[in-house]
């Protein structure tokens, strides 16, 4: 019997593809998901590549009875992935009682379910903005919190914290900046909201549905002054969550780990990778600053690499030529 595995956001962007590593990997995935930020063409793209049809529940992960309802359905759940959250740091500044009622409330509502849960074990889709602007980098898990530069990185702030002070055994993956999408091109990143995020936006660039790319500010302390990121493969990504659950099942532990290359890339250096790895060009133009923009951060990935055995082992260029063709399909779908 494969263990289920409740998958809140499961359709979503990182949920899709970890959905598809957790079946690979032996286990049944339920994905509970209210669609209000993905698209169908994801559930039918997972079930596509795994040759299955997975149980899918369309329940907003905030409302209690319902969430209860699912636990009571199912009641051999062995463990919880929650993606379920908004992502944006942009649209967060924007609407930051949308973040807090949302990314915190659906946690709480998830802990509460675990009240009278067979198994409390939690993975949790956590974010290296919870790090603030770091001191030192590469930053490594030890690295206290700072002051949040957006709503939404605050809102991965407390989660840590409630999860910290809950009964739960638990693994928080402190992401960063997942790009690029699945080898088939059947699920990818089908986002509802304007997308935010750099590499989306050079794929719309490049797909001629936006006139130029904005790159917000030149003059920060990096080595072309524009900001520096760690950007992993959304499939590497995905397989964390497997050795990460691999673990919590066998361990009672609260761990946190960073989930990145260890490498850092400007805004420009993706820039000229999307040009090189695609064979175009680009129109981009100089902004201004960003209000929730960190100025550099990348991983420190040797605890994840010791503990879980895992690290990233594709490269920006696929990830980028991923980007590409996924933003292709989306126009021809």
């Amino acid at each position: 019997m494969k263990k289920k595995i409740l998958v809140t956001g499961g359709a979503g962007y990182i949920g899709s593809h970890t959905v598809v590593e957790l079946f690979k990997s032996g286990y049944l995935p339920i994905i509970v998901d209210n669609m209000c930020n993905t698209s169908e063409r994801n559930l039918s793209g997972i079930n596509k590549i795994l040759n299955t049809e997975l149980p899918f529940h369309n329940v907003d992960c905030t409302d209690l009875k319902q969430m209860e309802r699912i636990y009571a359905l199912y009641e051999d759940i062995h463990a919880c992935i929650h993606f379920a959250a908004y992502k944006s740091v942009e649209d967060s500044v924007k609407y930051p009682e949308k973040y807090y009622k949302n990314n915190i409330g659906s946690l709480e509502t998830l802990l509460k379910c675990f009240e009278q849960a067979k198994f409390k074990n939690l993975i949790f889709s956590s974010s290296c903005t919870v790090y603030g602007m770091p001191d030192k980098l590469p930053v490594d898990e030890r690295a206290p919190f700072k002051k949040a530069e957006s709503p939404y990185g605050e809102t991965k702030q407390k989660c840590e914290l409630l999860i910290q002070n809950n009964n739960c055994n638990s693994v928080s993956l402190r992401y960063f900046n997942p790009i690029g999408s699945h080898e088939s091109g059947l699920i990818g990143d089908c986002s509802s909201d304007n997308a935010s995020n750099l590499v989306p936006i050079v794929a719309e660039v490049a797909a001629g549905l936006r006139a130029k790319l904005t790159v917000n500010g030149n003059d920060y302390d990096t080595h072309d002054g524009t900001c520096v990121r760690d950007y992993i493969h959304v499939q590497d990504l995905a397989i964390a969550h497997v050795k990460a659950l691999d673990y919590l099942l066998e361990h009672e532990v609260k761990e946190v780990f960073n989930v990145g290359t260890g490498h850092g890339l400007s805004v420009l250096d993706i820039v000229t990778a999307f040009e090189a790895s695609n064979n175009l060009k680009l129109k981009y133009a100089i902004g201004d600053r960003r209000a929730g923009d960190v100025e550099k951060i990348y991983a420190d990935g040797a605890k994840i690499k010791k503990v879980l055995g895992w690290k990233a082992v594709r490269t920006t260029e696929e990830a980028l030529i991923a980007a590409w063709n996924w933003q292709k399909s989306t126009q021809d779908a």
